[in-house]
């Protein structure tokens, strides 16, 4: 079963076809980071306009890398993202995905992005095919009951599925996403958006320069750097209200970190040299907050894996973490490649041919919903 995806929830207007919901057939996304860049985050009003600029143009593409890739190949339905996203930005792809499935005569499938994400450590390329091991792939139906991380620009949830397609969250961030801490620390600092990236590479440098390093005569010589910044990790207490019944354990908070940072570079204005350190200390607040929160989680049961996605899953420190935490609780870590870590329409289609409970008429008179939550 052959189904083109449509993503347009945030600033990535995406397109792909996956073929039975995880060999990727086709894949295209283009990218508003140069849009946004001088304003330093997202302006929905911006992301909305490029979308409906840019759509038509990457559907084509998309179907034309299709008909390369499946000759005799045809589209059996449209999915489309309805929801979390900007609002502006959500109704140009579902409006997109209803008229051409419309025209193509097929199914429309609603797909919820948070849930997608979880999906795209399971999608291959069909180029991998010739690569041991590929396409045996564990079916994540298989792969129950499993602890999801769903960390991005804007999510940061830990959500239990107990069979694939069922999801609850059972902790979550009470203000900013994990991605948006970052992109917020780099505006701060002067570093740019997205700021994601930049604190990922600047904070792997600057931790490998400080790591005991081989001197000529073969032994090691640890360096002594000044350790790093103990920023807060961000714990919320027992029974506020932002918890809406869920336990402090498994949830965060990164707006004390923020005005940590904050208080931080105004009384102790670091000047260049001491930025890598700052922007060091600060990730890996983030990340151990994270990694602790994790640990918590999969106290709660036996589960048979940790399925991470999201655009932060790229973070190379996350990645190490998780993996670390992943050993230790003795279950695999399962992570999508590179490429589909940030937004994309493999997802979305990919998630779709396990997930089909809106589907047909009630898709088509699906409207946005920018606060969906995993399993609404």
């Amino acid at each position: 079963m052959n189904i083109l995806g449509i993503e347009t929830s945030c600033d990535e207007t995406a397109a792909a076809v996956v073929r039975d919901g995880r060999e990727v057939l086709a894949n295209v996304v283009y990218t508003q980071i140069p849009l946004h860049q001088p304003y330093g985050g997202v302006v929905p009003e911006i992301a909305s306009r490029a979308h409906i600029e840019k759509i038509t143009e990457v559907i084509r593409a998309c179907l034309d890398q299709f008909k390369s890739a499946a000759p005799d190949g045809k589209i059996d339905a449209v999915a489309v993202t309805y929801g979390a996203g900007l609002s502006p930005a959500l109704i140009v792809g579902l409006n997109a995905a209803k008229g051409l499935a419309m025209s193509l005569g097929v199914p429309l499938i609603g797909i919820n992005h948070i849930e997608a994400h979880l999906h795209t450590p399971f999608l291959f390329d069909s180029a991998d095919l010739s690569t041991p091991g590929a396409s045996t792939l564990q079916d994540p139906r298989e792969l129950s009951p499993a602890l999801g991380l769903a960390i991005s620009g804007g999510h940061t949830n830990w959500i239990d599925i107990p069979e694939y397609g069922t999801y609850e969250i059972i902790g979550q961030t009470l203000d900013d996403a994990a991605g948006e801490a970052f992109d917020k620390a780099a505006k701060l600092l002067g570093l740019g958006y997205p700021g994601g990236p930049k604190i990922d590479k600047i904070a792997r440098e600057y931790l490998a320069s400080t790591s005991p390093q081989s001197n000529p005569t073969g032994t090691l010589t640890p360096p002594r750097p000044l350790p790093l910044i103990p920023f807060p990790k961000g714990h919320p207490r027992e029974g506020v209200t932002a918890l809406a019944g869920l336990p402090a354990e498994l949830c965060v908070s990164f707006s004390g970190l923020k005005t940590a940072l904050l208080r931080y570079v105004q009384k102790e204005q670091p000047g260049e040299a001491e930025i890598p350190r700052v922007v060091a200390s600060y990730q890996e607040a983030i990340v151990q907050a994270v990694a602790e929160r994790t640990r918590n989680a999969l106290k709660r049961r036996n589960y048979k894996a940790l399925i991470l996605g999201g655009g932060v899953s790229l973070n190379s420190r996350v990645r190490a973490v998780l993996s670390e935490v992943c050993a230790r609780a003795k279950i695999p870590l399962l992570m999508a490649k590179p490429k589909y870590c940030g937004d994309n329409g493999a997802m979305i289609a990919g998630l779709a041919y396990f997930r089909r409970n809106l589907v047909g008429e009630e898709a088509m008179r699906l409207d946005v919903h920018p606060s969906l939550e995993a399993g609404d």
